[in-house]
């Protein structure tokens, strides 16, 4: 069975879970949202963008 997200979906989880469980701050979780929009039209999003890819990929070619 394959399951496929949004990595955006589960990043918004893990920020969720992180402000409610682990005592992160909801202005300290805003400031990581802005520093993802910024760098997301920076010079090195295409960059980042290939690392996740890549990451993304290996963990997709996991045999369990």
């Amino acid at each position: 069975m394959a399951l496929s997200i949004s990595a955006v979906v589960l990043l918004a989880i893990i920020v969720f879970l992180l402000v409610k469980k682990a005592g992160l701050k909801a202005g300290h979780a805003v400031v990581c949202v802005l520093l993802g929009f910024y760098l997301a039209s920076s010079s090195i999003a295409p960059t980042i963008n290939e690392v996740t890819t890549n990451v993304a990929g290996m963990i997709e070619g996991i045999k369990f």
